[in-house]
Formats: C-alpha cells, structure tokens, sequence
C-alpha cells in the first residue's frame, strides 16, 4: 500500500512555522491591498477559489474523495499512474465523479495548492498533473516559489496574480481549513487518503484493487 504518513509533529512544526516562510505565506498583506490599477481585485472570487474540484458527472453513481498533498511523492505516483486509468475507464465514462482535495504536508505543498487554485478554474486538474509530473523539480529547486511561478505562468496566471494568490490570507485559512475539515471527518493519517461513497478505501493503490472495488460497487 502506497501512502504518505502524516507526521503530526511535523504539521504542527509547520503551522508554527508558516507565518515567517520564505514563500510569507501569512502576511499582513491582503487581496484588497494587492488589488491592479483599475481597482479591481486581481484574484478569482473566494467562494470559487476555495470550492470543490470535480472530474467526471456530477450525477455519477459513485464520488471518489483524494486527500493529497502536492508535496507528497505517493500522491505523484498516484495521479500520474493509477489516477489516469481510473478517469479514462471511469470518470470519463460516467460512473465517477471525482473530488480533490488539499491536504498539504509542509508550506511547499500549501503554496502549489494555493497557486494551483488560483488558476481558471478550467484548468486546474490540468496544473495539478502538472505539478504532480514535475515534483521532483518545482520542490527541490534552490527557489521554489520561481518554480512554481513557471508553472502558474502555463495556466496564463501572471507573476502579480501569483504573488498575490500565495500571500493571500482568506486562501491561506480556506485550504487550511479543507485540510482540517477532511482530518476530523475522515480521521486521516496518510496521504494520499481515498474515499468512495464516504469510506476510506483500504486497498492497494493500483488499479487492480480500484477496478475490483468500483465494479462491484457498480453491480450493486
């Protein structure tokens, strides 16, 4: 089984930590105060910003939940295998719809999840495969915010917008939040942490235990 342990010790270390992150993550520094020269902010609104992010029909018979983080190697390894087949033979097809959902490990992961949200909301699955893809370069690069600056530049997010998004509080506390909800509901303890039908899936992370799961769920 393919997982992430969450180390509790580590996540408080880092919430402790997140508000003199080099990305300054949490300052006092605010969407208004970022807002062009037109007076308009230059974000997505907070309430679309912060929704849910969905693949597949919104009617499907079953809702897959993922809990990652897009620090998380297992996570990588997930969304750029098993994920794939999965949305091609089920998602694509109808018979999941699939949620994600942040769960960030450390301030890397909390600011590629902020950046990717802050991207149209058309192509945010599209940055997320490829943060996911190119982990090992945007997390390890000597600047990773420039790194991860790249990658929103792909999406057509300028440099301001992206400066704006990882320095905004009321995203900064709505992904935490989405974080925290999912561990007290869910009582989760690895990333990544799959749901169906609101019950964490056990099994191996391959595709072989999805289909065994998913077709029988589907026979019912």
């Amino acid at each position: 089984m393919i997982k992430y342990v969450v180390n509790n010790f580590a996540i408080h270390r880092f919430m402790v930590l997140i508000a003199c992150s080099t990305l300054c993550f949490m300052t006092i520094a605010t969407t208004e105060a970022l807002a062009n020269s037109h007076g308009k902010t230059i974000l997505p609104p907070i309430k679309q910003v912060l929704s849910d992010r969905i693949e597949g029909d919104l009617s499907a018979p079953i809702t897959m939940i993922e809990y990652a983080s897009m620090t998380c190697p297992h996570c990588a390894e997930f969304h750029t295998g098993t994920y794939k087949l999965i949305k091609k033979e089920y998602v694509e097809t109808g018979k999941v719809k699939f949620i994600y959902r942040d769960f960030p490990l450390d301030r890397l992961g909390l600011a590629a999840a902020m950046m990717a949200r802050c991207a149209p909301k058309e192509r945010y699955f599209a940055i997320v495969n490829i943060i996911y893809q190119s982990q090992d370069s945007w997390a390890r690069a000597s600047d990773p915010a420039a790194a991860l600056a790249q990658i929103a530049k792909l999406a057509g997010m300028s440099k301001k917008t992206f400066d704006a998004c990882i320095i905004d509080k009321n995203i900064y506390e709505g992904v935490m939040k989405i974080r925290n909800d999912g561990d007290k509901k869910f009582n989760i303890k690895a990333t990544p942490t799959i749901l169906i039908d609101g019950k964490t899936f056990e099994g191996d992370k391959t595709i072989k235990a999805f289909r065994s799961e998913l077709n029988a769920l589907l026979k019912k």
